[in-house]
């Protein structure tokens, strides 16, 4: 399986576990329809650093999403699933990607990805994270939830954190300085 160098906006984690059965990518949830401005804020991050495509469902959230996303993020590509391959095999459900079949997956995002070539490195190890008082400790929570805030990245858990710094490529420099500051605040 290619692995897809831009990240997926997809609208929740039905989305992106139907996604991964069919590509290997990273995804971004706006968790339905009532898309924060941080999810915009990590959008433009993310289409700076690695490009975006938009993959919504095909009705009427879906579409009012790609229209906000556009308008606030220029230059973000859009994968387009015909309506017949969302419909979902239960009576009275929704459309959407998370009933698409993997087939119908991949043709829509077909022409619009970039094939990554290099296997992604992680930039900062478990260990540094230890190091950093990120993963364990009476402050980790806090030191996690501003470092968040200092990287825009926002608020993971210490299991979602090494993911998310992957995921908008945070180098080591960046990431250190922000523990730096952490370490200045607190004292």
């Amino acid at each position: 399986m290619k692995k897809i160098k831009e990240v997926i906006v997809v609208e929740g984690k039905d989305d992106t576990k139907r996604l991964a059965l069919a590509v290997d990518a990273d995804t971004l949830e706006t968790n339905g329809s009532a898309i924060s401005e941080e999810t915009l804020a990590h959008i433009k991050q993310l289409q700076a650093t690695r490009g975006v495509i938009v993959f919504t469902d095909p009705d009427f959230s879906g579409e009012r999403i790609r229209k906000i996303i556009s308008a606030r993020v220029p230059g973000v590509k859009h994968a387009f699933l015909p309506r017949k391959a969302g419909v979902p095999t239960k009576a009275g459900g929704s459309l959407g990607v998370e009933h698409a079949s993997p087939e119908a997956i991949r043709a829509a995002l077909a022409s619009l990805y970039t094939e990554r070539v290099d296997q992604p490195v992680a930039l900062i190890s478990q260990r540094d994270l230890i190091q950093a008082g990120l993963l364990a400790g009476p402050q980790a929570r806090q030191r996690r939830e501003r470092l968040g805030e200092l990287l825009k990245i926002g608020y993971v858990n210490g299991k979602q954190l090494p993911k998310r710094l992957q995921l908008f490529q945070v180098q080591p420099d960046a990431f250190w300085q922000a523990v730096e500051q952490l370490t200045t605040e607190e004292n």
